[in-house]
């Protein structure tokens, strides 16, 4: 008999996931709130393929953002769908970021990320003659791609496999009965022997649906972009990326070049209202966010970066400063504001963000707890690895 899955999401992680089981012969519906696929995190991101150069080595994010990466630009061949190798500097630009540079090329070489070589001031010039830096950390083999278009591909596989992606089809119940996990979606129920969930921003709802609300929970980070304006977007060949700081779990405000040949300066991360919060307006779930510990315990361990963040959010030239330290000759008039992102990050009662990414079974649900950046590189990957979670769909 042929094992009913259903899949819960229809970003770039859910369609991978669908796909996986598919080829494995379970039958695979995908149900998405949404009119669209891609509509939230997979369709407000960068587009960056990250090469694995952050991520502590044996974790599940340097695994299968490495394996990702291999799987992705296969995929993207494969289909004749957008690829491109720009490469990404990592800029320290004072000395006291060295070490810290240096480290990140350690972790980068034991994550087994190729090509990874480390510059002085004069080299990161001849690759990206408009920055400036003590010293850079390079990886060539960073590239970009059009993860919206991955996803609409993903669900044509899916469908050619006999499964079927529903929009507009929002979830609003689930139980486990000794028929399988029922599923009330829209206005039509559906029963499954294995339900997935890749809700993303939705994985709160979902969970406790579930009957499984976790130890953790969903906190929303708005990003906010500008995008380079008319010949300054010559300025930027690739990708220029700060060090990160270790205190603070996000990359910091960079340069990246997307493959519609835009240059994006960005992201901030302020705490978002709602879930879906892409303007300071969207306050729909300030109390379900609020009332989670973790999330005040959070802003009391980083206010000081999150009073940072708010400031450059809504000051430009706060934004510009940022982007001055590493291509100094941008001004006001190169930056003009452009559509921005939220991504779920899973946050525990003390406040501690979750780093890895997350997954774990209630009864015949599969959660996907946390799956931010790099989620989108690793996408195929992290498919594979859930559908070793699913118990055994090929007969």
């Amino acid at each position: 008999m042929t094992e009913k899955i259903g899949v819960i999401g229809a970003g770039i992680v859910g369609l991978a996931v669908a796909r996986e089981l598919g080829a494995r012969g379970a039958e695979v519906t995908v149900l998405e709130k949404e009119n669209r696929v891609a509509a939230h995190q997979t369709g407000h991101n960068s587009g960056v393929v990250h090469a694995g150069i952050y991520y502590p080595p044996g974790s599940l994010k340097a695994r299968l953002c490495r394996e990702g990466v291999a799987l992705l630009k296969e995929y993207c061949a494969q289909h004749g769908l957008p690829y491109e190798e720009v490469g990404k500097l990592v800029v320290a630009s004072s000395q006291s970021e060295r070490p810290r540079l240096k480290a990140l090329a350690e972790r980068a070489r034991a994550n087994g990320v190729p090509g990874i070589a480390e510059l002085d001031a004069l080299a990161l010039r001849e690759i990206e003659p408009h920055a400036v830096g003590v010293g850079a950390v390079h990886s060539p083999h960073t590239a970009i791609a059009d993860f919206p278009a991955i996803a609409r591909r993903l669900a044509l596989d899916v469908a050619a496999q006999g499964g079927s992606v529903r929009l507009s089809h929002p979830v609003r119940a689930i139980r486990e009965t000794s028929r399988g996990v029922e599923v009330l979606a829209a206005k039509r129920r559906f029963t499954f022997d294995r339900l997935v969930v890749c809700a993303g921003l939705g994985t709160d709802a979902v969970a406790r649906m579930a009957g499984d609300p976790g130890d953790v929970r969903i906190v929303p980070f708005r990003g906010e972009y500008y995008a380079l304006t008319g010949a300054a977007k010559d300025l930027v060949n690739g990708l220029i990326y700060p060090v990160p700081d270790p205190r603070y779990p996000f990359l910091g405000v960079h340069l990246t070049r997307h493959i519609d040949g835009e240059v994006l300066v960005g992201p901030n991360a302020v705490l978002a209202l709602a879930y879906e919060g892409y303007r300071w307006r969207d306050i729909r779930n300030l109390r379900q966010i609020a009332s989670w510990p973790g999330t005040i315990r959070l802003a009391r361990q980083h206010w000081r970066t999150g009073v940072k963040e708010v400031y450059g959010s809504l000051v430009k030239r706060a934004f510009l400063k940022a982007a001055q330290r590493y291509v100094p000759e941008l001004v006001s008039g190169d930056l003009e504001r452009a559509p921005g992102g939220v991504r779920a990050q899973a946050v525990s009662r003390d406040g501690a963000m979750v780093d890895d990414f997350a997954v774990d079974v209630h009864g015949g649900v599969v959660l996907v707890r946390n799956a931010p950046s790099p989620a989108a590189t690793s996408s195929l990957a992290i498919a594979r690895h859930i559908s070793g979670i699913v118990p055994a769909l090929v007969r």
